[in-house]
């Protein structure tokens, strides 16, 4: 992890009316791998803040717990003046001192940037302007997302220097919105596997159990949230990228409609092919639903920077009936006994709330999974060749294995496309009788690190893995990750589906299981 003190860095953190409306004027006019453990013992800390953690480690009083809190609770303590937004800061930076080096998971920490921005943040409360509903509520973001002042390198050596000229728009908004840029966490290489590994930033470790993945692309965010290194994370998906280290670690994500969350980059190549278009959604971590709500609330909205956004109503209609799909069975996979108890737990719980609740099996999955692989596989095969001399065999020749294995010379990308658009109204017919779906996240447990490489099994377990997280992706829709235990360090989680531009009915639902289950609190890393 390093430290950024450019002046670039602390200038990006502006208060948060001056940085939105910056932030949308400019959009309108717009070597060999290093180990984990040497990667992690580059951290630096501000002398101020390691006198702070160890002054607080001798008393036992609420600022030393920050870390522990939601961001709406931070938010709430800020506002009534429980808590300074500075103490907050200095919380989830010692937080980062104490844990990251175990697990790897922040990549660039922003001390003296978050330290500023949380000192004006202070001083408006006391002048009573403090007022944005994120007020001094730290944050990372994912090294694929532009943030002003630091790389967004994709987990490639050879972006170690891309600096963006812009924040994207989720970040820019959430800036607006009063939080307070932390830090940058870690991702696969290229974002391209679900385990968080790369040749630039190394390992991020799972906190529950060393041996399995973190999952990916999104592992640092999940991580650094299950571990209290911050409250609330900005990820993106576009094949379980949010969803998976959610599971994998123990925490809750969103992924939105696609076009709920606008996605911008300025850096190139600033436009997806087909499959990017289709499928990326950016979306927030967290370790409660309200947080995902609020971010949601906030981040969501059209941009010109993404033709694919779109103005919609956050919140839709009542369903006529209260009918839940509960999925217990899924084609071509096997759902471990204890996934399948989260789910069947879950269907009480819905059903103690006065929800109809049928066992189904939705439409067509095996069907989604093909045309996931082929969008993927009809952009990859001609991106990766070109991408070969900078990322590393491993995942060139993981990569080009999925492309060959998709079988693309079945099926004609015009027809590829239409069959995209029947699995779509077929889903949203079965959503229209089942406003909720609820089933698995991964149908398998965790895997060993690095499983998905092998040339063997690797492929097999991917796409036994995510049989229920690809129609999420490939059809555009709303999905909550939400874990239900956390036995054995593995623990196993469950995905609450809705129809395209319902995730309020997704955090609905979500909530009330929360209520049934418990909230989760932010854990020790087991080495």
């Amino acid at each position: 992890m390093i430290v950024l003190r450019l002046q670039q860095a602390a200038s990006s953190q502006q208060p948060a009316a001056a940085a939105g409306s910056q932030q949308r004027q400019q959009a309108a006019s717009s070597q060999q791998r290093q180990p984990a453990a040497a990667a992690a013992a580059s951290v630096f800390v501000r002398p101020s803040i390691q006198l702070w953690v160890q002054a607080e480690r001798g008393k036992n009083t609420s600022v030393a717990a920050l870390h522990e809190f939601t961001a709406v609770k931070l938010a709430a303590m800020i506002r009534t003046g429980e808590a300074s937004s500075r103490e907050v800061v200095q919380a989830h930076l010692a937080r980062i001192e104490e844990v990251n080096g175990r697990v790897n998971a922040v990549t660039v920490v922003l001390a003296d940037a978050a330290l500023a921005a949380a000192n004006l943040v202070d001083r408006a409360h006391q002048s009573g302007s403090a007022t944005a509903p994120l007020y001094g509520v730290p944050f990372t973001v994912k090294e694929s997302i532009d943030c002003l002042g630091t790389a967004t390198t994709h987990g490639i050596r050879g972006r170690s220097d891309a600096m963006p000229h812009l924040d994207a728009p989720v970040v820019a908004r959430m800036k607006s919105a009063g939080a307070i840029l932390l830090g940058r966490t870690n991702l696969s290489e290229m974002g391209l596997r679900l385990c968080t590994d790369n040749p630039l930033r190394g390992r991020t470790w799972n906190p529950r159990n060393r041996h399995l993945t973190a999952g990916g692309s999104s592992g640092g965010d999940a991580v650094a949230v299950a571990t209290g290194m911050v409250p609330i994370s900005l990820g993106c998906d576009m094949g379980g990228s949010l969803r998976v280290p959610a599971h994998c670690c123990g925490i809750v994500s969103l992924k939105p409609t696609t076009g709920r969350i606008p996605h911008a980059s300025s850096l190139a190549p600033e436009d997806f092919g087909m499959a990017g278009q289709a499928m990326f959604a950016p979306g927030p971590m967290a370790r409660s639903v309200a947080d995902l709500r609020v971010c949601l609330s906030l981040v969501a909205g059209r941009d010109i920077r993404d033709p694919r956004s779109a103005d919609v109503p956050l919140v839709g209609p009542a369903p006529e009936e209260r009918r839940l799909a509960l999925v217990t069975d899924i084609p071509g996979a096997s759902i471990p006994a204890d996934t399948l108890a989260a789910v069947q737990r879950a269907g009480e719980l819905l059903a103690n709330a006065g929800w109809v609740v049928d066992e189904v099996t939705p439409p067509e999955v095996l069907r989604v999974g093909e045309l996931w692989h082929k969008l993927i596989a009809t952009d990859l095969s001609i991106t990766m060749p070109m991408a070969e001399p900078v990322v590393s065999t491993a995942l060139f020749d993981h990569v080009m294995r999925l492309c060959r294995a998709a079988n693309l010379e079945d099926i004609s990308n015009n027809r590829l496309h239409q069959e995209r658009s029947r699995l779509m109204r077929e889903w949203s017919g079965f959503l229209a009788e089942y406003p909720v779906a609820i089933g698995p996240n991964l149908t398998c447990t965790p895997w060993p690190l690095d499983a998905d490489l092998n040339p063997e099994s690797g492929p097999e377990l991917i796409a036994q893995a995510t049989r229920f997280i690809l129609p999420a992706s490939v059809l555009g829709l709303p999905v909550v990750a939400f874990p239900m235990t956390f036995g054995n360090g593995a623990p196993t989680g469950i995905q609450i589906y809705a129809d395209r531009w319902r995730e309020d009915l997704c955090l609905q639902v979500a909530e009330i299981i929360e209520q049934g289950v418990g909230t989760i609190a932010p854990i020790e890393p087991t080495v």
